[in-house]
């Protein structure tokens, strides 16, 4: 029999324990650091990005696409953002310049991605740009499901009251200050599941100075700025039952001769970074330079996000967080067949590859994809016939136990 005092204890000890055992909220942040090629940030003085990559990882990236490939992407900024939100190229996203014209909108963002799953996450935006929101977010807009946003600190460019424009461009990192100290305060308040924050004021330096100490300045500032997120992310983890991710990364690069410029295909151009608290990346990130389009994959993974089967298979990204099956897929078109290839990372089951001879998902309709050949995941090849299925155009996506690859066939005529 249970003395008074065990009946008393009892009680405490179960809700201890089941304590322990609740499962931790998973929420991610992500941050572009504007215009800053990889050589620049490895030689420069940035101790918050060291010590969150003493967490988990620094690589270095690429941008751009396919060099000469059907992916072939301008190193422009907003070409950028938005293959790090669809983890698409050009191709798909339709972003070819910073005036954003057309975004196909039938490839998800990763915020439509998180909402679609649980509509009762919250997402938070820190911009000094509105159009990050408005136009490649589409916020509000049906084609994206009217998409709307938890939390809005954005479009600080508009405000020439606090933030008068000098001829130096001193007002872009008193933006930039605005926003960090924005994502810092509401990432330690409210705490969004998913949060993008957006920093701008070393772009503005490398186009106005090119390499030089003032852009060498603005990097070591946004540095001190991402260091005051990580804080606010540290006292969530350490005060909230709660993991986070962070990936901080840039979307260009800049050209060889002055560092002013960028657009183009240049190694320089399209050598990039990120940084990453994440501990246990996986075999992909480890024998791979992974590209900006592999960021929305990653975070997904780790906040355990359910897309949907249409948009995972045409994505181009992988994930660097968790297992993967496959990696590196290459389609040839070789006289009535496509030899099919990719990497095994991972050696247990088969592939199954999909062919089809359409692509009616840029217009918001299905395609009609054929199961085409069944093979071992150590194979890592198969030459499939599509005699039966001629077309100077073929999708293929590789379906592994793992994970999913893609490639376009674009056959010249």
């Amino acid at each position: 029999m249970l003395s008074i005092k065990k009946l008393i204890f009892l009680p405490f000890l179960i809700i201890a324990i089941s304590g322990f055992s609740q499962t931790r909220v998973k929420k991610a942040v992500f941050i572009i650091a504007d215009g800053i090629p990889a050589d620049v940030i490895e030689k420069l003085n940035t101790p918050n990005l060291k010590a969150i990559a003493s967490h988990g990882k620094y690589l270095r990236a690429y941008v751009g696409g396919e060099k000469g490939g059907y992916s072939q992407t301008p190193t422009i900024s907003a070409n950028g953002y938005n293959s790090l939100l669809t983890s698409t190229w050009v191709n798909k996203h339709n972003v070819w310049g910073n005036d954003i014209k057309a975004p196909d909108y039938n490839y998800w963002t990763i915020f439509r991605m998180v909402k679609n799953a649980d509509p009762a996450k919250k997402t938070a935006i820190f911009s000094s740009w509105t159009d990050n929101r408005i136009k490649l977010l589409g916020e509000g807009l049906p084609q994206t499901g009217n998409l709307k946003l938890d939390y809005v600190y954005d479009g600080y460019e508009l405000d020439t009251l606090k933030f008068p424009h000098d001829k130096a461009g001193n007002y872009m990192h008193l933006i930039d200050e605005q926003v960090a100290n924005s994502a810092a305060a509401c990432i330690k308040d409210k705490a969004p599941d998913l949060n993008w924050v957006y920093l701008e004021y070393t772009d503005d330096m490398g186009h106005k100075y090119g390499d030089s100490p003032q852009l060498y300045d603005a990097v070591e500032k946004m540095d001190n700025q991402v260091g005051r997120i990580w804080e606010a992310i540290q006292y969530r983890e350490k005060h909230n039952n709660e993991d986070w991710v962070i990936f901080i990364t840039t979307d260009h690069g800049r050209d060889e001769q002055a560092g002013k410029n960028h657009g183009g295909q240049s190694a320089r151009q399209r050598s990039t970074w990120m940084v990453t608290n994440c501990s246990s990346l996986n075999d992909y990130a480890r024998y791979y330079t992974p590209g900006i389009i592999d960021i929305t994959p990653s975070i997904a993974k780790f906040m355990q996000v359910n897309i949907p089967a249409e948009q995972l298979h045409e994505m181009d990204g992988t994930s660097l967080i968790g297992p993967v099956s496959v990696a590196v897929p290459q389609v040839n078109y070789i006289q009535g067949a496509l030899d099919v290839s990719w990497k095994a990372l991972d050696k247990k089951g088969n592939v199954n590859i999909w062919v089809a001879a359409t692509n009616n998902f840029k217009d918001g309709n299905p395609d009609n994809y054929q199961l085409l050949a069944e093979v071992p995941v150590t194979d890592e090849h198969s030459l499939v016939s599509v005699k039966n299925l001629p077309s100077t155009f073929y999708k293929v996506y590789i379906e592994a136990p793992y994970n999913t690859v893609n490639r376009w066939v674009v056959i010249s005529k």
